[in-house]
């Protein structure tokens, strides 16, 4: 029987030694898909691709509960490689994942747009624009064909277009996409959402290229307000964790893809600010003091010092800042990281409005 590469479906001639069920056209495909997700699912596979008695005695219920199962950690370690910048890794876990989700939902289904999306963004990262509109085409014309499709897919579906408009200089179709964006992710999560910020964070680049300027400091002033609000409340909650031992947990407060997200766009903010607008020393410490949390929340002191430095001396500018106070007990908190502390209830119990 012939066998076929898992990644480029050509014929195969090489065998994964530890399955046994999975075939390669080159050790070069072998390598990226071990890489990408195989070492993950592995073992999983050989219940469902090895033709034994075993396999027969399967429900076909049971055979789609472990294809699903399949399909959600490839679309797991895809989200996670694609957040971490590795958009060739994410490729085989993107491309498992639709033919997982195919397999169990059948072709041209809603349900199959979360792989398109997946598949669109490692493509966009490499570059390869072709790809990545006919794969959104097919998405979109899934979504067409389900007016059930709830708000979230569409979020996605329309921040990916409007990502892949702004690649190929589609300006005015990137800003509808956007827009569409920030509706349904609003109706998803709220306007006030992290989620539904991104959209304005997207936006505002658009506008940059137009040279619209005013628009964008008003959508990144939209973007960090909404990241600070977010980031105040988590720092409050670890905080009072600490002072209660018994409540603290492995419970992360900043995932690392959300880390990522937040770090990239904050930082753009904070050049466009200094770019831009040097004597805006309000919004400079604002977004420096969203950076210093975010660090914090992440356990990385360094990172977080810094930040909050640039902070406290932009805020030292205004006289009265809201902001100075807060500023100063994170960095006390810093210097002096034990838990139990009065310096916890002091930045518990200290104005934090902006």
């Amino acid at each position: 029987m012939v066998k076929f590469c898992e990644l480029c479906q050509r014929e195969a001639n090489l065998q994964c030694t530890k399955c046994r069920v999975t075939f390669y056209c080159d050790a070069e495909h072998q390598q990226a898909d071990w890489v990408g997700i195989h070492e993950r699912i592995c073992q999983l596979l050989v219940p469902i691709r090895t033709q034994t008695l075993s396999l027969q005695q399967l429900s076909c219920i049971e055979k789609q509960l472990k294809k699903a199962e399949l399909s959600d950690i490839c679309r797991l370690v895809a989200q996670s490689k694609l957040s971490q910048g590795k958009h060739q890794e994410a490729l085989p876990a993107a491309q498992f994942c639709l033919r997982c989700s195919i397999d169990v939902h059948g072709p041209n289904t809603v349900q199959l747009v979360p792989a398109f999306l997946l598949l669109a963004d490692a493509n966009m990262g490499l570059g390869n624009l072709a790809l990545v509109a006919e794969l959104l085409s097919q998405a979109e014309w899934a979504v067409l064909k389900s007016p059930e499709c709830g708000h979230s897919i569409r979020h996605r579906l329309h921040r990916s277009l409007g990502r892949l408009h702004t690649a190929t200089g589609n300006l005015e179709a990137a800003l509808l996409h956007f827009a569409n964006d920030i509706y349904f992710a609003s109706e998803e999560c709220g306007l006030d959402s992290t989620v539904t910020c991104h959209g304005y964070f997207l936006m505002a680049d658009v506008f940059i290229k137009q040279g619209k300027m005013p628009i964008v400091r008003s959508l990144y002033a939209q973007v960090a307000y909404t990241w600070h609000c977010h980031l105040t409340e988590l720092l409050e909650t670890r905080l009072q964790n600490i002072r209660n031992p018994a409540m603290l947990s492995d419970f992360s407060y900043v995932d690392h893809s959300q880390q990522v997200e937040a770090d990239e766009m904050l930082r753009a903010i904070l050049e466009f600010v200094q770019r831009y607008s040097r004597k805006d020393s309000t919004q400079t410490a604002l977004v420096a003091h969203c950076l210093a949390m975010l660090w914090f929340l992440g356990d990385d002191s360094l990172k977080a010092q810094g930040f909050g430095t640039t902070a406290l001396n932009a805020s030292q500018l205004i006289p009265n800042h809201d902001l100075a106070e807060p500023i100063q007990v994170l960095l006390q908190l810093l210097r002096n990281p034990q838990p139990g502390t009065d310096v916890c209830w002091e930045i518990c119990s200290s104005g934090t409005s902006v």
